[in-house]
């Protein structure tokens, strides 16, 4: 037994279970959606990020980055979604390392399939609960956490990053 008495009325339980608990609930309210149109949260998530990137397209390295999955478990989500026919691979003309994860139209059509039916879910259980000024500190707070504990999370989506690693040309 710990001789450190613990106070499990700590407002960081409290700060991190809510976030917790809000984030799976929406989670859940997303997922029969999802599955409606037969793709996986984490796909649809690789879908986004690819479809707001410049050209379409980051280099796989930065999607494990800004996404839940380690690189291993990127190079496998890219492969099924690549038989699938919703992303492709691309070498990288400047470093034969590294590859892209571009986006196809077919991908861009499933993501035309499920957008309206996801903003609407998020605009109904997210944007709706809050009045205007506190959504923009939210987001404001959440990026300042994201970018402290995942400084990696917008590599590769930005043109400047694009043109560093976009051909000569």
């Amino acid at each position: 037994m710990s001789d450190v008495a613990t106070d499990f009325d700590d407002y960081r339980f409290t700060a991190i279970g809510l976030f917790a608990e809000a984030f799976t609930g929406l989670n859940s309210r997303f997922a029969a959606q999802f599955e409606e149109h037969r793709v996986s949260p984490v796909e649809f998530e690789v879908l986004m990020r690819l479809a707001r990137s410049p050209q379409n397209r980051l280099r796989m390295t930065d999607l494990a980055g800004q996404t839940s999955l380690s690189t291993s478990g990127v190079t496998r989500v890219v492969d099924r979604m690549d038989r699938s026919g919703l992303i492709r691979r691309e070498a990288c003309p400047s470093d034969r390392r590294s590859s892209y994860a571009v986006i196809t139209e077919a991908g861009l059509a499933r993501l035309e399939e499920i957008l309206p039916g996801h903003l609407e879910l998020v605009q109904r259980w997210f944007i709706d609960q809050l009045p205007p000024e506190k959504l923009t500190q939210l987001l404001e707070s959440l990026r300042t956490i994201r970018d402290a504990v995942n400084p990696c999370a917008t590599a590769g989506s930005s043109e400047d990053d694009a043109a560093r690693v976009a051909p000569a040309g």
